[in-house]
């Protein structure tokens, strides 16, 4: 395949994870984040944003150290599945998360979204 071709490929796949993360992950959540953010919610997009950068970093991980398409997607499915399986581990623990999301509260907004970019970080090494 010429390399260009491949380029897209794997961009054009790259970005459908990503936008399917998002569907997926704000399909999840017990509040809605989109019209959260909408209404200035820095909370709901630290959190969101966190959760995004986080799936992203496994995927590029993934693309650097896959040579194979089809083992490219298989891990960038096992990324999505441990970035809402932590989610939900995480929200269970702390038991506020929706509360304090629709009540702005960006410390716990923060919080949030560093774990999710934490464990995208730690995803990411553990494919290398």
């Amino acid at each position: 395949m010429p390399a260009i071709l491949n380029y897209l490929l794997h961009l054009l796949t790259a970005a459908a994870l990503v936008l399917a993360f998002f569907v997926v992950y704000t399909r999840v959540t017990p509040y809605d984040e989109v019209a959260l953010i909408r209404a200035g919610n820095g909370a709901a997009a630290l959190s969101l944003g966190g959760s995004l950068i986080g799936f992203s970093a496994t995927i590029a991980s993934s693309l650097m150290h896959t040579a194979d398409y089809v083992e490219f997607a298989g891990w960038a499915a096992g990324a999505a599945l441990v970035q809402l399986v932590v989610w939900v581990v995480a929200t269970r623990l702390l038991r506020m998360a929706r509360d304090q999301i629709e009540a702005d509260n960006c410390a716990f907004g923060g919080l949030l979204g560093a774990i999710s970019l934490s464990i995208g970080l730690v995803n990411a090494g553990c494919i290398s």
